[in-house]
C-alpha cells in the first residue's frame, strides 16, 4: 500500500465505514484513506488491512493509506466519521475543504445544533457542494463486495449525478435524490427506532412487538421529515425503510445491539459509537419545537440518558390512548 497523494477521492476516517468505503472504491484507482493518528495509519498499511476497525477484511493493494492531511487532498472527499465529530472536523479543516465536492458518511443528527451533515458542511464550507450517502449497509458486507444499494442525496441534481458516476462500483450500486431532508432524517431517525426495537426484544416483549415498534417508529420517521420539507417516498426507499429494517432486525447492527442491552438490563457494549443515541435527544427537541408528538423517540431519549427505567417506558407505550393508525 502507497502513501502517495494525487488521489480522485478521498475518504477522511478509518473507522468501519470508511475503511469499507475506500476498499470498495480503489480498485477503480486514486483513492486515498485518512486515518487521524499516524500509528493506525502505518498499521493499516503495514498488514494490509484495518484490524482495530475492520479485522479480516484484506485491503486492496491499490489504497493509499496516510495521517497527512495534506496527503488526502482529493476533489470529491467521504467524510467517514462519527456525526457528533463532524462539525469540529469541518469547522478546523474548512480552509483545504472548502470548495470541494464533501459526501457525508454519517447518520444522525448535531445534538448541540439539531442539524443534519449537509447543512453543517454548508455552514464550514460555504463554497463546497454537500451531499449525504447513506441507505442500508454493513461496513464488513461492503469490503467484502457484497451487493448493496445506498441512497445519494444531493440538492443540486447535476452534481449528484457526477457523484454518483464516480462513487458507484460493480457491487455498490448508487439511487439518486435531491431530497436531502428525507434522506438525512431517514438514516439519522432509523437509529433511533432501531434501538427502540431492540429495547422491546431484549425485555423479553417478542418479535410481534418488535415489529409493531419498528411500523410506528416509521410512522414517527415520515411525521417529522415532512414537517420538515421531506418527501414521503424518500421516506419509503432505501435511505428510509430499506435502513430501517436492516438496522432494526440484526445484532450486528450497533443502535439495535444498544436497545437489545438497555432492553436485559445490561451494560451497552462498550467503546462502541451509537449514533442515535445523540439522535434521540436531539430529535426529542426538535420535535418538540415543531409541536410534533414521537412518544417512540421521545422514550428511547429518556432511557438512554437514565430519565425513565425501561420497564416504565414500556408501559408508557403500550397504555397509550386507543386511536386510529
Amino acid at each position: 500500500m502507497s502513501g502517495s497523494s494525487g488521489a480522485g477521492i478521498a475518504v477522511l476516517g478509518a473507522g468501519a465505514f470508511g475503511t469499507a468505503l475506500a476498499a470498495a472504491l480503489a480498485p477503480q484507482g486514486g483513492v486515498t484513506l485518512w486515518a487521524r493518528d499516524a500509528a493506525h495509519a502505518g498499521e493499516i498499511a503495514a498488514a494490509g488491512e484495518n484490524a482495530r476497525r475492520l479485522p479480516g477484511v484484506a485491503l486492496p493493494a491499490t489504497l493509499r493509506v496516510t495521517a497527512d492531511a495534506a496527503e488526502a487532498r482529493a476533489d470529491v472527499v467521504l467524510l467517514a466519521m462519527p456525526m457528533q465529530a463532524l462539525a469540529g472536523f469541518l469547522e478546523a479543516g474548512a480552509a483545504r475543504l472548502d470548495g470541494r465536492r464533501l459526501v457525508a458518511c454519517c447518520k444522525g443528527l448535531d445534538l448541540r445544533r439539531r442539524l443534519g451533515p449537509t447543512a453543517l458542511i454548508a455552514r464550514a464550507c460555504p463554497a463546497a457542494t454537500p451531499a449525504v450517502l447513506t441507505g442500508p449497509s454493513f461496513a464488513a458486507d461492503i469490503a467484502r463486495g457484497l451487493p448493496t444499494a445506498l441512497t445519494l442525496a444531493c440538492a443540486d441534481d447535476t452534481a449528484g449525478a457526477a457523484l454518483q458516476s464516480v462513487l458507484s462500483g460493480p457491487t455498490l450500486r448508487l439511487y439518486r435524490t435531491s431530497d436531502v431532508t428525507g434522506a438525512e432524517l431517514g438514516g439519522a431517525l432509523k437509529n433511533v427506532i432501531a434501538i427502540a426495537a431492540g429495547i422491546v426484544l431484549g425485555a423479553g416483549l417478542g418479535e410481534s412487538a418488535r415489529a409493531a415498534t419498528i411500523t410506528r417508529g416509521h410512522a414517527e420517521m415520515v411525521r417529522l421529515a415532512l414537517r420538515l420539507g421531506a418527501r414521503a417516498e424518500t421516506l419509503a426507499g432505501l435511505s428510509g425503510l430499506g435502513d430501517l429494517i436492516l438496522t432494526a432486525t440484526s445484532e450486528r447492527s450497533r443502535n439495535f445491539a444498544h436497545g437489545l442491552a438497555l432492553g436485559r438490563g445490561a451494560p451497552p457494549p462498550a467503546g462502541v459509537t451509537v449514533e442515535g443515541v445523540a439522535t434521540a435527544q436531539a430529535v426529542r427537541d426538535l420535535a418538540a419545537g415543531l409541536g410534533i408528538e414521537m412518544p417512540l423517540s421521545q422514550a428511547v431519549a429518556a432511557v438512554c440518558t437514565g430519565a425513565l427505567p425501561v420497564g416504565e417506558a414500556i408501559d408508557r407505550l403500550f397504555n397509550r390512548p386507543l386511536k386510529e393508525e
